[in-house]
């Protein structure tokens, strides 16, 4: 396994623009060589995505999701899936990824839409609970930390749509984050999820 720091990673985010799991991605790809996985992260285009962050979203469409079976809950989501232009609005790759986003957060039913939507109270609340969990299993406390940071991450991928694991393997293998970045290199714009709304009637 690659050995590399949290400040490796930051360092590989500055230079290149890349997200946190893209730049881990990149650096465990290549030994934790800096060159080589700015290098990898270009090839994936994922570089070249990430300068596109700052441009201005004025299309997108809405994904929509609904499910009804006798007996069970009626879902329904609704998704925004942002563009820079309308042409790529349009496309049908366009329109099936908000709308396969959609069905993913009917099934998966996740809280938030990013890690900064997740209230500071809930996190540290979280963390505490993780801290007590690892004393009780008879963890030392010099390593608490570091199970801490761990098992937050379980935490966002649990609960935050961009962190989880899309629920159909068979059309992406990633998180959500990663296929809506995945579509952002495609169509050569920048694309970004902004806005989730979920519906439950008839649940408990």
């Amino acid at each position: 396994m690659a050995q590399f720091s949290a400040q490796d990673v930051q360092a590989l985010r500055k230079s290149t623009g890349a997200g946190m799991m893209d730049a881990k991605k990149a650096l465990e790809a290549t030994d934790g060589d800096q060159d080589k996985a700015a290098d990898y992260l270009r090839e994936k285009g994922i570089a070249k995505a990430a300068k596109r962050a700052d441009r201005e979203q004025g299309q997108g469409v809405v994904g929509v999701y609904m499910h009804t079976q006798a007996g069970r809950p009626v879902i329904g989501v609704l998704i925004g899936l942002a563009s820079e232009t309308d042409f790529v609005a349009k496309s049908p790759d366009f329109i099936a990824a908000a709308n396969d986003i959609a069905m993913h957060a009917a099934a998966a039913k996740p809280l938030w839409l990013r890690r900064e939507d997740v209230p500071e109270v809930d996190v540290a609340k979280e963390m505490e609970l993780i801290a007590a969990e690892a004393r009780n299993e008879g963890k030392p406390d010099n390593i608490i930390e570091k199970i801490v940071d761990g098992r937050i991450n379980s935490f966002y991928k649990d609960n935050v749509l961009l962190d989880q694991v899309f629920v159909r393997s068979d059309r992406f293998e990633g998180t959500v984050g990663e296929m809506v970045q995945e579509l952002a290199v495609r169509m050569g714009e920048n694309i970004s999820l902004s806005k989730m709304a979920i519906v439950e009637i008839g649940a408990g």
